[in-house]
Order: C-alpha cells, then structure tokens, then sequence
C-alpha cells in the first residue's frame, strides 16, 4: 500500500467521525459560510508571478519541515509579500495541519486560501466553505471521474473554486470538465517521491488553454519557473522553500523581489 493510499484509508475513518460531531447544518450555519469568496483562478490569471505560498509542517516524504513558525505570522507574511495566494494543509496526521490553521489564517489576511487536503467525500467541501476557504482540492489520483464531477459541482455551487491535481496523463484525461477552474500537476511522484518538474513540461500541451496550468512541488529557484511560464503554466506551488526558513514570509518576499527582477533583466 502507497502512502496516498494509506492517507485516503485513514481519511475515510476520520470523516466519518467528524460527520457525527459536527452536522452539516451546523457548518452551514457558520458567519463564514455566507463570506464572499475569490478567485484564485482570476488572480492567477492577471498575475506576473503566480505564486502560491503553502504552510506545512511535516510531510511524509521531508518528515519535520517547521513546527516553529506561527500560522498569523506565516499568512500575514505571505500577504504582505504580494502572493497570489496560500495554501494551507488541514490533514494532521500526516501534515501537522487543521482547520483551525485555515481560520486562523481567514482572520488575519484577505488572501484567497485553498483548503489542501485529501477530500474524499462532499462534507469536505462544506467544511471549507464554513472555514474561510475560497479553493478546494480535489486529486484524481483518489477519485473517480464521477466523484471529481460531483464534488466539483458542488464546489461550483457554494463559488469556492477548483484545482484539481494530476500525477501523469490517465489522470487528466478524466479530469477534464467544465466545473474545474485550475488544473495542477503534480511534480512528485507519489510511489518514490522522487521531485521532476519533466511532469510538468510533458502535461502541458494536454492541458487545454481554458483551465489555468498550476505546476506543484520541487519549485524552488527563479529558473524553474521561468522554465515554466514557456509552457504556460500560471500558477506556482511553493511550499518548503519558503516554511523551512525561520521567516516563511520574509521568504516569499524575497523571491518574488528576485523573480521580479529577474523578469526586468531579461527585457
């Protein structure tokens, strides 16, 4: 069993439980349900850098990446930064997240926040909504083209917007459909961990001109993404570069400031 697997199983268990916690009425009746969301799609699209700043603790692959950084910090970092947006893991288990890292970040930054976890089943999704989010993750390495289909739909209906996550080509393939907004390949391979951005490079052409291309995982220098954007990628996941650093903001502001920059020189 790979670790994807691992962490579906467990998911499955664990919203299970929090299906009889706490009801669907219950999350529809937050102050946050009815807040109007953004568009993270729509930044990206009129963005010069298309940074995506993320907030992990720990992963199963780096094990320990920063237990020390404060979450208020982490989000207002990345906002005064000028990213597009934040990412923000909510698995615990595996991560070292929750959903009260996400509320904690709605609180403090006007960012649009992308709920990064393992959804599995449409309460999920309804949970995001009452936390502040305006993204949903779905990956369709977990799903099936109908259960991408529904809860994209779903999504649609309570505006959040969809990213949905690729690994290789059969999973594009049945990924592709009106109701997502943002397509996102993932560079690392999920059975060694191995980190390639030649995934990315190769699904490009694939992916059709109406979905925002989102390039994930092992982005860590200026070169990579100017690499990128030659394949019309317009979003760009960060997540370790920034959160090993003792200030992830600071972090992100720099290497924008650098990307900037970068983009001047080469006029």
């Amino acid at each position: 069993m790979n670790i994807l697997n691992k962490i579906t199983r467990d998911k499955r268990i664990e919203v299970n439980l929090r299906k009889q916690l706490i009801p669907v009425k219950q999350l529809e009746a937050s102050i946050l349900f009815e807040r109007e969301t953004e568009s993270l799609a729509k930044i990206l699209k009129g963005s010069k850098t298309g940074i995506i700043a993320e907030h992990k603790r720990r992963s199963p692959s780096k094990q320990v990446i920063n237990h020390d950084l404060n979450m208020f910090d982490v989000a207002k970092g990345y906002e005064d930064a000028g990213v597009c947006g934040m990412s923000i893991l909510t698995d615990a288990k595996y991560f070292g997240g929750s959903l009260d890292d996400l509320l904690i970040a709605r609180s403090c930054c006007k960012l649009p926040l992308l709920r990064k976890e393992f959804i599995i089943d449409e309460y999920q999704i309804i949970e995001a909504k009452a936390h502040g989010a305006d993204v949903i993750l779905l990956i369709a390495a977990i799903l099936t083209r109908a259960e991408i289909k529904q809860f994209s739909e779903l999504a649609k209906q309570l505006n959040l917007d969809v990213l949905l996550e690729v690994h290789n080509e059969d999973e594009l393939h049945k990924s592709i459909m009106p109701s997502i907004d943002m397509l996102g390949v993932n560079n690392r391979n999920l059975k060694t961990f191995e980190v390639s951005l030649e995934t990315s490079k190769q699904l490009s052409a694939q992916i059709p001109n109406e979905f925002v291309k989102v390039s994930e995982s092992g982005i860590s220098s200026i070169e990579a993404i100017k690499t990128l954007k030659t394949f019309g990628y317009q979003g760009f996941l960060i997540g370790e570069t920034f959160m090993k650093t003792n200030n992830a903001g600071e972090s992100a502001k720099q290497f924008i400031e650098d990307l900037n920059g970068f983009k001047t020189s080469e006029i």
